[in-house]
């Protein structure tokens, strides 16, 4: 299991006082993944839960749980957004913000989000097998959306190596997810 921390985009502007852990682990095509936001919760514009949670469009204009999976040394990767209200979609992109398309490999995406006064929970634990023949290695973009109830939006990520927040770059896939063999040298 790997742990994560998350970095706002402009750290210096005005933002909720809220702090975005998580873990990631990947054994063969599993793969669990979970974000703790902690802090100033009330600050934050949560999603009402849908009573029939569905494959949308444009998770990311508001608070959205968010990970980018990227085949090592190839330009493919998969974006998933995930919302508190249970809605989500994964895309696949041929290469950066080119050839994206809806990956079909998922038909529903289960996930868990809980919410209490000082915290905020999200978890989610996928069978990739649908995505690869093998296990291939693979690197891992974590990041999230946070909407204030103020309507403003901020960026949160492992890294932003660019001057705008750009959660598509390769190079903020931060964290390796080898395979097997790879993890047993």
């Amino acid at each position: 299991m790997t742990a994560f921390f998350l970095i706002p985009f402009q750290p210096d502007q005005t933002l909720p006082q809220i702090t975005i852990t998580g873990q990631i682990e990947r054994l063969a095509s599993q793969l669990s993944l979970s974000w703790l936001v902690t802090g100033e919760i009330d600050q934050i514009a949560i999603p009402a839960p849908a009573t029939s949670p569905t494959r949308q469009d444009n998770l990311w204009q508001t608070t959205c749980f968010e990970f980018f999976l990227g085949l090592t040394d190839q330009p493919d990767y998969w974006e998933f957004n995930l919302s508190p209200s249970g809605h989500w979609n994964c895309y696949r992109f041929s290469d950066y913000r080119q050839g994206m398309v809806t990956e079909t490999a998922f038909k529903i995406s289960p996930f868990q989000f809980d919410k209490s006064p000082r915290m905020l929970t999200f978890q989610i634990d996928l069978d990739l097998s649908g995505l690869f023949s093998s296990s291939p290695a693979l690197m891992a973009g974590i990041t999230t959306v946070i909407q204030t109830i103020d309507g403003n939006l901020s960026y949160w990520a492992l890294t932003h190596p660019g001057p705008e927040a750009d959660f598509h770059r390769r190079d903020s896939f931060q964290l390796d997810l080898p395979t097997e063999t790879q993890r047993a040298k």
